[in-house]
């Protein structure tokens, strides 16, 4: 009698590529977190007004959603990984050069310019690529755990930054940053594969049976990014995706990002304690963007997105009235439930952009983050506007409770699609 014994199955290549890809995004998040615990000292050393550093930051949230779907047809031309990496050198060269500036024409250069295109290459448009190319079982949550990275970098830097901004000035704090991105590059040139096919396997979840394949690059990256945003944009489904995402944007990454901190040291609350609040927000992200992808597996994304936006818009009408000198029990509510709300919203976007628009659902998908970034940048500006004009952030918070509301209702209004709206370019 003979005892036949299976060699044990080793992990698919797929979970290390998801693993290196949430690496990069985690350090690629670090700069992002900065402006928010760097808006006050930039302010007292050099003078210039928060609307000036708020159109530094709206320059970077624009970049990073607009380079996002060409990046994504970079990808598709010359790999993700060699995208990614590219991305991380001009993060720290964004962040190293603030260090020396003088004039805030160079806070836009640096601060601006070179870490928005850097961060928009290595935007969510990013993890879409990855999940889309690698997964097929779990899709849906790996996209989740991959948009937490961003908020997970936020969770580990925000009170680093805030320490060393406070300890040992900003420039320490840009340094790091710089540092912590040209450490991430080894990684991904290491474990991220452009494609399956690369090391002859498959997609997770996909039949043994697949076709290997890779498929050929697609050449005129500005070509083919503009050509998916025309032919998208004759639909009624990327309108109300994009409307819905651009309010997304602004009522996170432009306001409460950007403005949470100032805000509440408005109301004499330090800045170290203010900046552990919003990191605690990523920390509750984490959980609530992984949970939004199992959840995006199984329900539909539209009622998903309609949920979501009428919560967050609820949350923010309250906080005006929540901000204290010191943390209270109701503030700690806030951040509990805005914090699992946070990005929730990617994971059920991204599964109706992909089931609408096929294989150009990553760059449909970078083009609909185009408009959240829009909308964050407007959201960084128009909040520091109101609080140089009135002295607070009160109406901004009102305004964008009112806009949650709205692109709850325009998530809702989504038609149900069962096959690609996008022929041509799919």
């Amino acid at each position: 009698m003979t005892v036949e014994t299976r060699p044990a199955r080793r992990l698919h290549r797929a979970w290390f590529v998801a693993a290196a890809a949430f690496v990069a995004l985690l350090a690629a998040a670090g700069f992002r977190a900065a402006p928010g615990v760097l808006i006050d000292p930039l302010h007292e050393e050099f003078g210039w007004s928060r609307a000036t550093i708020g159109s530094a930051v709206s320059v970077n949230l624009v970049l990073y959603g607009l380079f996002a779907p060409f990046a994504a047809a970079l990808m598709e031309r010359f790999g993700i990984r060699r995208v990614a990496a590219t991305a991380l050198c001009v993060v720290a060269l964004g962040a190293g050069g603030t260090v020396f500036m003088s004039a805030s024409w160079q806070l836009i250069l640096c601060w601006g310019v070179l870490v928005g295109l850097g961060t928009g290459s290595m935007a969510m448009s990013f993890a879409a690529m990855v999940a889309t190319r690698w997964f097929i079982r779990h899709r849906g949550v790996v996209t989740g755990v991959l948009t937490a990275a961003g908020a997970t970098g936020q969770l580990i830097f925000l009170p680093l930054i805030a320490s060393l901004a406070a300890g040992d000035g900003w420039r320490t704090a840009s340094m790091v940053i710089a540092i912590a991105a040209l450490a991430v590059v080894p990684v991904v040139l290491l474990a991220v594969r452009d494609h399956p096919a690369d090391i002859g396997t498959v997609a997770y979840g996909a039949p043994e049976d697949a076709e290997v394949a890779r498929p050929a690059p697609k050449v005129g990256t500005v070509r083919r990014g503009l050509s998916v945003l025309f032919q998208a944009a004759r639909t009624r489904t990327f309108w109300l995706l994009a409307v819905g995402f651009a309010i997304c944007g602004a009522t996170t990454n432009g306001l409460v990002s950007t403005h949470f901190v100032p805000a509440a040291h408005d109301h004499g609350m330090p800045q170290t304690t203010a900046a552990s609040l919003l990191a605690l927000v990523g920390v509750f992200d984490v959980v609530g963007t992984i949970a939004s992808g199992w959840l995006t597996d199984r329900v539909d994304p539209r009622i998903l997105l309609g949920v979501y936006y009428a919560l967050r818009g609820v949350s923010l009408a309250l906080l005006p009235q929540l901000f204290t000198n010191s943390v209270q029990p109701s503030m700690w509510a806030f951040i509990l439930f805005y914090g699992l709300d946070w990005v929730a919203t990617v994971p059920p976007t991204v599964a109706l952009c992909s089931r609408s628009f096929g294989e150009a659902g990553p760059i449909v998908f970078g083009w609909v983050f185009a408009c959240h970034q829009l909308g964050a940048a407007f959201a960084a500006s128009a909040a520091g506007a109101v609080r140089d004009q009135f002295g607070d952030y009160a109406i901004a918070w009102y305004v964008a409770a009112g806009l949650a509301v709205i692109a709850s209702v325009a998530s809702l209004s989504i038609t149900r699609s069962r096959k690609s709206q996008l022929a041509v370019a799919a």
